[in-house]
């Protein structure tokens, strides 16, 4: 998991179009967008995170940072 890549899609996507990549990964297409990553697995991540940030935002009014914190909080919670 790459934040960058991350917050590059947060910037650039709507939650829609981030959907309709998730689809596209999970069905081993090429998504419409370029999203980073080392192979599917981590571009999905990605997705993932850009979705569930962007929610947050719009759920809680709070921006980028604040969202990108409670997410990454979230990561390593199921880590550990």
């Amino acid at each position: 998991m790459k934040i960058p890549a991350i917050k590059k899609l947060v910037e650039t996507q709507t939650i829609e179009s981030l959907r309709h990549a998730e689809e596209q990964l999970l069905e081993e297409q090429q998504p419409d967008f370029e999203i980073e990553g080392a192979d599917e697995g981590e571009q999905l991540t990605h997705v993932f995170g850009a979705i569930w940030i962007l929610n947050h935002m719009q759920d809680h009014s709070t921006d980028f940072k604040t969202a990108l914190r409670e997410f990454t909080q979230k990561v390593r919670v199921s880590i550990n």
